[in-house]
């Protein structure tokens, strides 16, 4: 087993399950400290659990909603007192409003743009104190949504996400000389968020199959987490600011 993250600290949003998850259980495996942050403080218990078994590190468990800029505050500032640090943050927790953008909603919208790009600056400003300490790592779920030529009912999701895009390459950008490396990653995984997608909308999921070169969707933890791990280890210290589709070969990132 690789110690690569060996007592490293990391923040994840969002790790009740799915992509989060699979994340969670990937940088404990290399060793990590995981906070475990999601809306249901029963799902992210049961992946502490997980974790705690599988990988024996330790972890906590933090009910948060992320939209809430006192619960942020509140999840950085109880991580550093039982911590004493954070070196990696990943910010993974979502919301949007698909469809047509005739038929978007103030409120919606506003409520994606909170839990999207305003949680994910707030919790990089909240943590920089800490990252910057001994260097650092911050992790941003963008899409490559925003890369799709027709992006007819997903106009907010992509627009929330490449504002995340940007907020990340600012980071990576005015943080560097504090050692910080930022990046984004686009990615497909067997998530319960595309599983409930592809249900609903099964002739556009079995298009999207078709498009991914390598013809499947990825595991949240193998596909998804490892490189996450990687991406946060001393091998990947010179990769900052880029944005990175971890989707089967789909998106031509331009």
């Amino acid at each position: 087993m690789l110690t690569t993250l060996q007592d490293k600290v990391a923040i994840i949003t969002g790790a009740g399950q799915g992509i989060g998850q699979g994340i969670a259980f990937a940088l404990a495996a290399r060793g990590a400290k995981v906070v475990v942050v999601g809306r249901t403080l029963s799902k992210c218990q049961a992946t502490c659990k997980i974790i705690e078994q599988r990988f024996s590190t330790e972890t906590i468990p933090m009910a948060c909603d992320v939209a809430n800029h006192d619960d942020l505050k509140r999840v950085t500032q109880d991580t550093a007192q039982q911590f004493k640090t954070i070196d990696i943050l990943v910010n993974n927790a979502v919301a949007t409003s698909i469809g047509p953008l005739i038929d978007q909603q103030d409120d919606k919208v506003i409520q994606a743009f909170m839990v999207g790009p305003m949680a994910t600056l707030r919790l990089m400003q909240l943590c920089y104190p800490y990252l910057k300490l001994q260097g650092g790592s911050i992790i941003n779920m963008a899409s490559t949504a925003a890369k799709r030529w027709d992006m007819a009912n997903y106009g907010v999701y992509a627009a929330e996400k490449d504002a995340i895009r940007a907020l990340t390459r600012a980071a990576a950008s005015e943080w560097g000389a504090d050692n910080i490396r930022a990046n984004n990653i686009l990615p497909h995984a067997n998530s319960p968020a595309l599983k409930n997608w592809m249900k609903h909308r099964p002739e556009e999921a079995a298009e999207f199959i078709k498009g991914i070169p390598l013809q499947r969707v990825g595991d949240c933890e193998t596909d998804i987490g490892q490189f996450v791990a990687m991406l946060c280890s001393p091998e990947s210290s010179y990769i900052s600011g880029q944005s990175i589709a971890i989707d089967g070969g789909q998106a031509y990132m331009s």
